[in-house]
């Protein structure tokens, strides 16, 4: 079961208003974590106060730190064409599909499957979905959240959790049967072409 768990952290909730300030993609290869991609961004703003009781990410943490469009080209050889798993995923597609398209930057290309709808579909009757509640329910060991690549590594694990409620073998579970119990669509980031370049009229 070879697939990429990925969070960011940012400085709101708007996608194209506010910024990525921490990525973490973890690739996890036969149920294990074995690799990540993960670091703080430099959004080149003030963070604001309210996100820094979030994350707990602050303004000298960021600085000199690597910008989003340095970071998205080996960002897309890492995932490759795995398929990429986050909780509640079209928040976190939005932000990163608004910079490759501003940034005009090839996307990752495997299907992403929110975990978020597989917890509701696969175990309901929780008083909530978050993260933190799937990880205590399922007895994961959990500290600290909030921080992109922690937060992915417990996805990851969460998602293990919830295949093994399908089938003892997970491996035996096709990709197809996964996407169709999350009741919504295969979600894919966009291709992404780079527009003609404009030559100066002189």
């Amino acid at each position: 079961m070879d697939f990429i768990a990925f969070d960011i952290e940012t400085t709101g909730t708007v996608a194209g208003v506010d910024h990525i300030i921490e990525i973490g993609f973890v690739r996890f290869i036969n149920g294990e974590p074995e690799s990540t991609f993960s670091t703080l961004v430099d959004p080149g703003i003030p963070i604001p106060v309210e996100a820094q009781k979030v994350n707990h990410i602050n303004d000298e943490m960021v600085k000199g730190r690597p910008r989003l469009e340095q970071l998205l080209g080996p960002l897309t050889e890492f995932c490759g064409d795995l398929p990429l798993v986050a909780h509640n995923a079209p928040f976190d597609m939005a932000f990163l599909t608004h910079a490759y398209l501003q940034y005009e930057l090839p996307t990752p290309r495997g299907v992403v499957i929110d975990t978020l709808l597989l917890a509701r579909k696969i175990i309901p009757g929780l008083p909530n979905y978050k993260l933190g509640t799937l990880t205590a329910h399922f007895d994961i060991a959990s500290g600290e959240f909030h921080r992109a690549q922690q937060d992915a590594i417990y996805c990851g694990e969460v998602y293990l959790k919830l295949l093994s409620r399908i089938k003892k073998d997970i491996r035996q579970i096709p990709l197809e049967e996964v996407v169709e119990l999350t009741g919504k669509p295969a979600q894919y980031f966009p291709v992404v072409q780079r527009r003609p370049k404009q030559l100066g009229l002189f």
